[in-house]
């Protein structure tokens, strides 16, 4: 099957592999697993920071960080469209009694810096305190800018806040700025890195901090079921993941630019383009579910959504785009 549905479909390579059957490992709760200690001190050079915490997922590594940064009765401001606020069961809230104080998302996926002025709470027992602003990158695919983000960590600066990132897809976002990484982390407290997503690891992500944030956090993986034994083993293509696919992911958003490019001629699809490997399309037929059958019927996976979401990834060829492209096309001559 040809899977559209997400990046996080991805399979391990061969290498990632190899590697996973030969990793050294030890306790990771113990600290003395060796292929874990590696790639966090591994992740810190890369991103620049100074501690790394290794987790089973980006939403376990955002509510660490959530819980981290603020105490019980704390907020933090995020997007109405935020991963962290939306899609990751209200953990913040149900497991860290942190509360979410959510606004609008602009069309390139910012919050706007009066907004967030807004809603910084003034120092009065009535209101929770505001601990935390929590931004994404990419945010739907697309990619905030470097000085957008500049000027958002000023704010925080200036408002006595932490800044914390959900970086899931930041290689994407760093590939699509024409910068290293580093140029992102840079403006922030703390980072998380999704590392099954494009980057292609069977497992895990990465959340960064300094040292006292990461010792905390590492205390609060522990309480909420995520200290792994012999972790080594999935840290092992991690590893590689992060080492070396970010590489290609240029060719990754080069084929959601082609993607986009073939379904423009097809008229009952509106098509919205994003800069890195996620392509919209809204149905003005209101024939998603029926477009998810007949692709299956074509070997190929697709969620039905209005907007379809089309996300493309290592697992997807310039030729297997072309095909899907074509399929979609001929369901839509019949319709």
């Amino acid at each position: 099957m040809i899977d559209f549905r997400s990046d996080t479909v991805t399979q391990p390579s061969e290498e990632m592999r190899l590697a996973m059957a030969q990793a050294p490992v030890g306790d990771d709760v113990y600290g003395d697993d060796p292929t874990v200690n590696a790639l966090e001190a591994f992740a810190c050079d890369r991103l620049g920071f100074e501690a790394a915490l290794f987790t089973s997922s980006g939403t376990q590594a955002n509510l660490l960080a959530l819980m981290s940064h603020c105490e019980r009765g704390q907020e933090y401001i995020c997007g109405q469209q935020a991963h962290n606020y939306k899609y990751e069961a209200g953990g913040a809230a149900v497991l860290g009694s942190v509360q979410p104080q959510p606004i609008t998302n602009a069309i390139d996926g910012s919050l706007p810096l009066d907004a967030i002025e807004a809603a910084i709470k003034a120092d009065d027992f009535h209101f929770a305190q505001t601990r935390l602003l929590s931004l994404e990158n990419t945010i739907g695919g697309r990619v905030l800018s470097l000085d957008y983000q500049a000027q958002a960590s000023a704010l925080c600066k200036a408002r006595g806040l932490k800044l914390h990132l959900d970086g899931a897809r930041i290689f994407n976002a760093a590939v699509a700025s024409g910068v290293d990484v580093r140029a992102i982390t840079q403006h922030y407290d703390s980072v998380s890195v999704c590392l099954s997503k494009g980057l292609g690891a069977p497992i895990g992500s990465l959340l960064m901090g300094d040292k006292a944030f990461i010792a905390k956090a590492r205390r609060l993986r522990k309480m909420v079921g995520g200290g792994m034994r012999q972790a080594g083993i999935i840290a092992a293509a991690a590893h590689i993941a992060l080492d070396k696919m970010p590489a290609r992911l240029q060719e990754d958003h080069d084929n959601a630019h082609l993607l986009a490019e073939l379904l423009q001629p097809v008229s009952a699809l509106a098509i919205t383009e994003t800069p890195t490997n996620i392509v919209y399309a809204q149905c003005s037929r209101g024939l998603a579910s029926e477009l998810k059958t007949f692709l299956q019927g074509k070997g190929i996976l697709i969620n039905a959504g209005n907007p379809i979401r089309f996300v493309t990834h290592l697992g997807v060829t310039s030729s297997e785009v072309k095909a899907l492209a074509t399929a979609i096309t001929d369901f839509y001559r019949c319709h």
